[in-house]
């Protein structure tokens, strides 16, 4: 199997991005893998540091090793949204495709300093770094209530990535360009801020990043690939979809879990379709 760098190269020159869908749970990964098997496209597998706890390191990437060989599909496995050096060096040495460090709440030269002591590990054995200049924002209240707003200062800054690339040496960057974790009360998430992304595609020549895709439109999600996103995190719009699904299910009085969760990792499968087709990954396994 090609590695995951071939593939970011690949998606960074016919423009289409990967998709990194994250997970906590067996029947999630059964709808995300059910869905990359239909379409044929590379996936990422992502756990942030409470799921990768919850599922386990060695559990994860014992189960993205069994799904490899089981469907020889090019599925890869990364650890999302790592605060410290000694965690990611714990999802490295068990064996994760790839690393993010999330240094943005840091001072710059903080950041800088971490990653590249991340990149210096990860690298010596064939693992992908993912590094991030600007604040993603968070709703933290998860109730969907409000409408959330994007705070112009935490927008990346094209002269810090200049400065943060040319010292960390990563191989993907997250940027915060006008998206955030979690989805807004319309269910439709902030557009894309496109003119701060051609700033930052001007100086960075690497692949780039966009979390919180979740709710994010269509046709922004087009024309960020277009200008150099290749890699789209989504979280939130399945575990609604999973979620809404599974307490529909449970109040038919179904107590056999293999039976009620049939219909969550179905909802989890169509979710993940729309977004390989999205992204323009379908059949680029």
């Amino acid at each position: 199997m090609k590695s995951l760098k071939h593939y970011f190269k690949k998606a960074y020159k016919e423009k289409f991005a990967i998709g990194q869908f994250n997970f906590s749970d067996w029947s999630q990964v059964k709808g995300i893998l059910a869905a990359a098997q239909n379409l044929k496209a590379p996936i990422i597998l992502g756990t942030s540091e409470g799921e990768s706890k919850y599922v386990g390191l060695a559990e994860a990437v014992a189960m993205r090793d069994v799904l490899r060989k089981k469907t020889g599909l090019p599925i890869f496995l990364n650890l999302d949204h790592g605060k410290s050096f000694e965690y990611l060096k714990e999802a490295i040495l068990a064996g994760y495709d790839m690393v993010h460090f999330d240094g943005s709440k840091l001072p710059l030269e903080e950041n800088i300093k971490i990653s590249k002591e991340v990149v210096k590990f990860a690298h010596w054995r064939g693992v992908v770094v993912e590094g991030e200049v600007g604040k993603i924002g968070t709703d933290a209240s998860r109730t969907y209530t409000e409408k959330f707003e994007i705070k112009e200062e935490d927008l990346t800054k094209p002269q810090e990535v200049v400065e943060y690339l040319k010292q960390a040496k990563v191989d993907v960057l997250a940027v915060s360009v006008g998206t955030f974790h979690g989805m807004d009360v319309t269910g439709v998430s902030p557009d894309i801020r496109l003119e701060k992304l051609k700033e930052i595609t001007a100086v960075a020549n690497i692949p780039l990043v966009l979390h919180g895709g979740s709710g994010t439109p269509e046709e922004s999600l087009k024309q960020s690939i277009a200008l150099g996103i290749s890699k789209i995190n989504i979280n939130t719009e399945t575990r609604l979809a999973f979620a809404n699904t599974l307490k529909a299910e449970l109040e038919k009085n179904e107590i056999t879990p293999y039976k009620y969760m049939v219909e969550p990792i179905k909802a989890v499968q169509a979710v993940i379709e729309g977004k390989i087709k999205q992204f323009g990954s379908e059949g680029k396994a």
